[in-house]
């Protein structure tokens, strides 16, 4: 209720990157003050052995993440482990660093609870995140999401995403690989079935030679068709990553209560969060039973109560992550979350 009549409304007087901003500063700020850290986790956490989920060799305490997009240079992996969350996904993180797409990139549309966001893959790079990885200090679960510089072109995106794979492997405790970012011009193409399975299987060959292997995962598109999710189907099982994340932000934009000409002066971006949640929900169903559950799914998209975080887990997901949810409903979503779902598996 504090988040919702008064913490919220003072951040939305700010334009959303200017508010995403100073409630990092605040909370790295707040977070240094003696036993903060201590109250954070006891007012924002809930643990329950019936919430331990296991995949691959990581045992995560809860299913519920923060999703890539909203910690890009792994600057609050720390904190964010004291407000419940089970794994922060960091990035997507390039080769070098790059600023992104002109500003403003990132608009909120209060009356459909959703974000467009046209952000660019704006982040440190590989090198600076790697180190600043070395010097967490929490046991959070951390996922490295990887994509290619706006600058290097399709036929060698591969490189890009080797030498992030590479330059992160130690730091970070999963990989996604996001070729479904709309903002990236291009990227998108690299989700057809041939480059696609070239990116996965080389990661996948890499990762095989080390001691000790990390779960890849593939991130998405809402907007692929039927026959393109049987690609991602058949590519997931054959390269034998471990799973799908369904799914990033979406192109479309039907059925929105904010006004058309409102929406156009936005431009373009990905849409997340409301109007997303029954395609990314649909989209995490079919994949499942087109696989016959054969590999993991994390779904992600339009989470904004403890119903939308089940009916994805559900739908065949062992995991959900939020992001534009937890801007709408604050940080006692992810507790809301953990308490209805134990009371479920206890029924």
């Amino acid at each position: 209720m504090l988040y919702k009549f008064i913490v919220r409304p003072i951040l939305f007087l700010q334009s959303p990157e200017q508010a995403h901003y100073f409630t990092f500063r605040a909370i790295k700020f707040v977070s240094k003050i003696p036993f903060v850290s201590s109250i954070f986790t006891s007012m924002y956490s809930f643990n329950h052995s019936d919430l331990n989920v296991q995949i691959g060799n990581l045992r995560f305490n809860n299913p519920i993440g923060l999703a890539a997009g909203f910690d890009k240079n792994a600057v609050l992996v720390d904190e964010f482990a004291n407000l419940g969350f089970s794994h922060v996904e960091i990035g997507t993180v390039t080769p070098k660093p790059q600023s992104g797409n002109d500003k403003p990139r990132l608009f909120r549309l209060p009356q459909d609870q959703a974000i467009i966001n046209r952000m660019g893959f704006n982040n440190d790079g590989a090198d600076v995140i790697a180190e600043r990885l070395k010097k967490r200090k929490s046991k959070i679960i951390v996922g490295g999401n990887i994509g290619k510089n706006k600058v290097t072109p399709n036929e060698n995106a591969i490189d890009d995403y080797v030498y992030c794979f590479e330059r992160l492997f130690d730091v970070v405790d999963y990989f996604v690989v996001n070729v479904s970012s709309p903002n990236t011009p291009n990227l998108r193409e690299l989700q057809e079935k041939e480059p696609l399975k070239n990116i996965l299987a080389t990661l996948q060959s890499i990762n095989n030679k080390k001691v000790k292997t990390k779960p890849i995962f593939l991130k998405i598109a809402p907007d692929l068709t039927v026959g393109q999710l049987d690609d991602i189907v058949e590519i997931v099982q054959e390269t034998k990553i471990q799973g799908v994340i369904a799914t990033n932000t979406t192109i479309a934009r039907t059925n929105l209560k904010t006004n058309e000409d409102v929406v156009k002066s936005m431009g373009a971006g990905g849409l997340s969060g409301k109007p997303l949640t029954e395609r990314a929900t649909a989209v995490i169903k079919y994949i499942s039973e087109k696989s016959s559950k054969s590999f993991d799914i994390i779904g992600v998209g339009g989470i904004l109560s403890a119903n939308d975080a089940i009916a994805k887990l559900d739908a065949g997901a062992k995991l959900v992550q939020l992001y534009s949810g937890y801007i709408y409903e604050g940080p006692g979503l992810v507790k809301k979350i953990c308490i209805e779902l134990a009371q479920k598996n206890n029924k």
